[in-house]
This record gives C-alpha cells, structure tokens and sequence, in this order.
C-alpha cells in the first residue's frame, strides 16, 4: 500500500467549491486508486461553518449531536457525543485550523462521496475509484486520535472472513475486516493533523481491496453500523444517562 498526501493552498471560509480543489491538487489518479478527503475541507466548501463569537460551543455541540453527555460529567469538560451512529467527542465539531469558526460535519458526506467518485472517474476516465470522507476520533482507553471514515464510495468496506478456515483450519465465525477505517486511519496519519495543510491524499496499491464501479448501496452503509441495543459494549453504552440532542428531542 503506498499513501500520498497532497498538498493544498489554505482551504478557509473564502472557498466554496470542492471540485475546484479537486481539480486544482489531483492532476492524477491510476485506476484502483482511493482519494481520501477530510471533512473539513468538505464542510468549509459547504459553508458549514459558524464563527466562535456567534454560537456557545456547549449550545452548538448539544444541537448537533443525536446523543450526548453533559461536559460537567469529563474531567477534560468536553462533551462526548454520538452522532450518526459514531461515539466521538463534540459532535465532531472542530476549531483547529478553522481560524476563528467552529467546523461542522458535512451536511451529507455520503453524497460527496458519491459525487467525487463519479466526477473523477469520469475525468480520469478510469473504472476503479474508491472515495473516503475522513475525521479524527479517539479511542476509549486509548491516547491519541485516528482516523475514521464517514463516508466511502467505490469499493467494499468490509471484507468477510466468516465462514473461511484460519491456518489450522479452524472455522472462523464472526471476523469481518474494517477496511474503510484502516484505510481512513492509515491516511489521516500521513496528511497530519496539524499545519500540514494536507487535507487528500491518494491511496494506491491495494490487493486487498474490493473495488465496485458504483455507489455503496443502503444496505452495505448501514451494515458498518452497529445498534447501540446489539453492541459488543451494549452493557457500557446502556448504562449512561444519555440526553437527547436538542434537534432530535
């Protein structure tokens, strides 16, 4: 697997079209290729964004999250969050590299997705594209952020494992690969998460991966979700008093 970053002109509130960045910074794509996109770029493109001075942080994070936890209740005064489906801190809401506005997620990261898959496949005249929207999360347990998909496009996020042998031929019963996080992880550590100013990078060189010349269909976003209710850490998740976020009360 070889990950390229590439390098990009300041992305600030003044942008408004991500093609044009894409068009701009990609000058190449090799068929079998991923393009890794953060999602800050994609919700400065999309005006989601707020001025620190305008908006409350707790306020913005408890009307964006689905679910939450009061910031008295972290030693850090941090609000955790679920939001679509994913355990992350503040809703996802960011200010590095914001320069003065508080960073939304991406209205519909899928869509993008999508749409940068289509666009570049088509440009590229190539059959084989994969697309990744990308974020930073922590890891309960764990110090550090990584990255994590919101959205994919192109090829299978998962690779099933259940029903093969392992080395001695033992059945293996429940084992799937999370592709689209591992690739996500992998590029977020390459493009940085400081003044970088890395927001794509290109993935090439992957055997690994399952390519599909469409869009993820319903049924394969959703099966990377897991209900809180089925859980490995049901018992934990349960257990919280959690609030409702203000827009889905």
């Amino acid at each position: 697997m070889i990950i390229q970053a590439l390098k990009t002109h300041k992305v600030t509130v003044r942008d408004r079209n991500l093609i044009k960045i894409l068009d701009r910074f990609v000058t190449a794509v090799k068929n079998r290729s991923i393009l890794v996109i953060t999602s800050k770029i994609v919700s400065i493109c999309e005006g989601r964004i707020i001025k620190t001075s305008k908006i409350d942080k707790k306020k913005l994070v408890e009307k964006e999250a689905e679910f939450f936890i009061p910031p008295e209740k972290s030693k850090y005064n941090i609000t955790l969050t679920i939001k679509r489906n994913l355990l992350i801190p503040t809703a996802g809401i960011d200010e590095s590299n914001g320069n003065g506005y508080y960073i939304l997620w991406p209205r519909d990261p899928q869509k993008t997705a999508n749409e940068v898959r289509k666009y570049l496949s088509k440009k590229f005249k190539i059959k084989n594209l994969g697309v990744i929207i990308t974020d930073s999360k922590t890891s309960p347990l764990r110090l550090g952020t990584t990255g994590i998909a919101l959205a994919h496009s192109g090829f299978k996020a998962l690779n099933n494992y259940i029903g093969k042998i392992d080395i001695f031929g033992k059945q293996l019963l429940v084992t799937q690969a999370n592709i689209v996080d591992g690739l996500a992880a992998a590029a977020v550590m390459v493009m940085g998460e400081g003044k970088e100013q890395t927001p794509l990078a290109l993935i090439e060189d992957l055997p690994f991966v399952e390519f599909q010349n469409r869009d993820p269909s319903p049924k394969e976003v959703d099966q990377l979700h897991v209900k809180m209710s089925e859980d490995l850490y049901t018992p934990l998740l349960e257990s919280i008093d959690w609030k409702k976020g203000k827009r889905f009360s």
